[in-house]
């Protein structure tokens, strides 16, 4: 049997953006794992052999951790980088871990690190994405990028975030392994940006959608918060998570949950963490059978709808003011 080289990454901006550098980097011809961003459960897709490489970026160790020691059982070679809370970390001769659970990083900027910055616009287009937009400008300070250009790349970093969320591929643009291999074509995202027809597709149906969440009122709203339902189409499940990044940027002090219905009941749920204080997010999500994430960003794949009351007591147990 040859040796097969795997790549399985969340289907988010993080994700995507984090092996577009290591494979500009480390060049291979990779089956490639994904799903769209809450499709978390990926490594037990893999069906390891002996001598495998498989490398995972932006997917929670915690949440994969049965599969993850199938595959090293199997005999493979595993390189695992996230920033999500992993559990207990496997000890593995087979095993590299390059995690980081801090507010303040992502994949794309541990994998930076891990390639000595060689593709540094890419990572900072992930952050971007991940809703750290200090972490961005941060990173972004030795390419000398005036506003002009980095508000580029935060809008690119937003619209491959946004393609992530769905229920299923069919709520996406783009299934995430079409489109990161649409983006490896290009080591400057600059000239993704200018050329890719791609991103206008994204971008102008960030705009569409965006325009229909704009009418959203929450449904639960104190000093330390405030929570949206967003109603079970596909324009609200392709928006929930960005919106949820909007309004954590426009209100910084107050926690933000967005719920989207879902079309046989219950909800799927982001949750953000103020940014003046990025905590509490994964305490919630955490708390409830499909839910996980990191301090400021969490979520839940369903929250049944008899579950929607605990939720919002727990939601302001933990953001009081």
């Amino acid at each position: 049997m040859s040796i097969r080289t795997i790549d399985v990454f969340n289907g988010d901006a993080d994700g995507l953006c984090a092996l577009h550098q290591l494979r500009l980097v480390e060049p291979a011809d990779s089956q490639l794992v994904t799903g769209p961003k809450r499709d978390i459960s990926l490594l037990k897709r893999v069906k390891a052999q002996a001598g495998d490489q498989v490398t995972v970026l932006d997917v929670a160790l915690s949440k994969n951790r049965e599969a993850l020691d199938a595959v090293l059982a199997a005999g493979a070679r595993v390189r695992y980088f996230d920033h999500h809370q992993p559990g207990e970390i496997p000890v593995h001769p087979n095993f590299e871990a390059y995690i980081d659970t801090s507010p303040e990083t992502c994949t794309s900027l541990l994998v930076n690190d891990y390639l000595a910055g060689k593709h540094l616009p890419w990572a900072v287009t992930a952050v971007f994405g991940d809703n750290l937009a200090q972490s961005a400008r941060k990173a972004a300070m030795p390419l000398g990028f005036d506003e002009a250009r980095l508000d580029q790349l935060r809008e690119l970093g937003e619209c491959l975030n946004y393609n992530g969320y769905g229920e299923t591929l069919a709520d996406l643009h783009y299934s995430p392994d079409a489109l990161y291999n649409i983006v490896h074509q290009y080591v400057d995202p600059f000239d993704f940006i200018a050329s890719e027809p791609a991103f206008q597709v994204l971008r102008n149906g960030f705009a569409d959608d965006m325009a229909r969440a704009d009418g959203a009122k929450s449904e639960e709203e104190r000093p330390s918060g405030r929570i949206y339902v967003l109603p079970a189409e596909k324009w609200a499940r392709r928006i929930s998570g960005v919106l949820g990044n909007r309004l954590a940027e426009s209100s910084p002090n107050l926690a933000h949950a967005v719920l989207t219905k879902r079309p046989e009941g219950g909800f799927v749920v982001s949750v953000r963490a103020p940014l003046a204080n990025k905590t509490g997010a994964d305490e919630i999500c955490s708390q409830f059978e499909t839910g996980g994430g990191r301090k400021g960003a969490a979520g839940i794949n369903h929250l049944p709808d008899a579950d929607y009351n605990r939720f919002v007591t727990m939601f302001f147990q933990v953001y009081k003011g």
